[in-house]
Formats: structure tokens, sequence, C-alpha cells
């Protein structure tokens, strides 16, 4: 078939990888995420980038599966320019769209690949990593729960400028106060991130805590649960609502995993 013979939007796509392919043009990836080859891609012997028809991704991109051994890195063409606020929306669109059909490994906002090689080279750096996580992840989905703690035994109204003008001896017992209300609200984060966990019984947790406004701490505690343990979560997310008197408490998902890689994956680029 002729090139003046190319129709579809799908056709002049898969022209457009081609032409890449053979060096007709040189642009970078931007990647997504990683998934099993057979999620987009004919068989393993596929060698070449395969549209994913019907997802766009940052700047509206076409998305593709790049092949690369096992694996295939979701992507798309990126020439350069800022990341702003609705390439992160976008970013995260196409990985939960990916993620509504196979595993997926998230790759960080703002990863570009150079090249075909460099991509390639990446994947193989990582490849036992890589195998270790998707079997762990497979099946699984992760959930996020958010504690606002407003119980007034860790109400933090310490003053800054009181410290700032105190000198001397008076110095020094600021300093010790603000050190006991910080152990305090640490033993309030620490139970009551037991109670969570004993209560969702997660397969992992990853929890941060902060103080935000008033001295409030707010617990932030990313769950990995079985896929189809969904429902049973969110059964569970209603009986701590009741249980866990003085906390304010915010549920979502299920998500892609992004708590859940191992630290060297999330900088791969």
């Amino acid at each position: 078939m002729g090139v003046a013979q190319l129709q579809s939007p799908k056709d002049q796509a898969q022209l457009g990888v081609a032409k890449r392919h053979h060096g007709d043009t040189d642009m970078a990836w931007y990647a997504y995420c990683l998934t099993e080859q057979q999620a987009f891609l004919a068989g393993p012997r596929s060698r070449r980038p395969a549209l994913i028809q019907h997802l766009h991704g940052i700047s509206e991109q076409e998305v593709y599966a790049y092949p690369s051994g096992e694996f295939a890195v979701v992507v798309s063409d990126f020439s350069g320019g800022e990341l702003d606020q609705k390439a992160i929306l976008e970013h995260a669109r196409v990985v939960s769209e990916c993620f509504r059909t196979t595993t997926v490994l998230p790759f960080r906002f703002g990863t570009v690949f150079h090249n075909d090689e460099e991509l390639r080279r990446a994947v193989r750096a990582n490849r036992k990593a890589f195998v270790a996580t998707v079997e762990r992840l497979r099946g699984k989905s992760e959930m996020h729960l958010k504690l606002l703690v407003r119980d007034g035994a860790v109400v933090d109204d310490f003053d800054d400028s009181v410290l700032q003008a105190a000198v001397g001896g008076e110095y020094l017992a600021q300093l010790k106060e603000r050190a006991a209300r910080d152990r305090e609200r640490q033993s309030r984060a620490r139970t009551l991130s037991v109670q969570v966990q004993r209560l969702f019984n997660p397969l992992e947790a990853d929890v941060t805590c902060k103080k935000v406004d008033s001295g409030r701490i707010m617990i932030d505690i990313a769950h990995l649960i079985p896929s189809k343990g969904v429902e049973k979560y969110q059964n569970r997310y209603n009986i701590a609502a009741r249980q866990l008197k003085g906390c304010e408490l915010m549920v979502s998902g299920p998500w892609p995993p992004y708590h859940f890689m191992p630290a060297k994956l999330r900088t791969v680029s």
C-alpha cells in the first residue's frame, strides 16, 4: 500500500512511528508507565511501538506501547517545552486508563527519554526490579486515606514569636516545651496509624504525617489492597469513620500503586 493510500488516523500514526524507527525523525519519548508487553502488543516478538487507540497524552499527543523485552513502556512523542499543571493531570489520566486493563508501574511525572536507546537501556538496567515489582503488584490497587486530627490533645498553640523573643534559660524552656508538644503529636499519630492498620488490614501501607493549620495533624496513608477487595475496604472505611473519634476521614481510590514502587524506579530517566 502506498503512502497516498493511508487514510485512517491509525495508519498515519503508525507511519510516523515507522519513519522515526528508521531515523527520519529525532524526538524524545515522554514516559507514563511500564506494563507487561501483552497488555498492548500483539505478541512477544513485537519490535516497533504500537498505537494505543483512543488514548491521548500530554499536549494531545498519540500514545504508544514501546516494546522492550517482556515489557512495554507507555509513551508519547515529546518535543520539549514546559510541563505545567495540565500536563500533570494528563500524565495521571494516561496512567489511570492503562491501569484499568493491566498492571502498571507508574513513572515519575516529567520522565523523558531523549531517544530510543536511552529508553531501552533504562529498562534493561532495571529489568530485575521491574520483574519483581510487576509480580508483587499484579491484581492490586492503592487506596488513599487522609485523617485530619482535630483532637484538642494535639493542638499546638505555640507562638513562634515567643520563641524568637526568648533568651537564655527562657529560650531553652520554650524549646523543651515545643519538643514535648511535637512528641505528643507524633505519639498520637502513631497510635492512630496502628488503629487504622488494624481496621483495614492492608497488604502494605505508606504513612506520612504533617502539621497543618491551627496545630492539627494530617495523616496521609496509602494502602495496597487486592483490587477485588475495594468494596470491603470502603465498608471498613465506614466503620473507621464511626470508631476514630476526633478525626475527619477522607478516602479515595482505587488508584495505580504510586506509593509502592521501589525508590530507584522513581528516578528512571
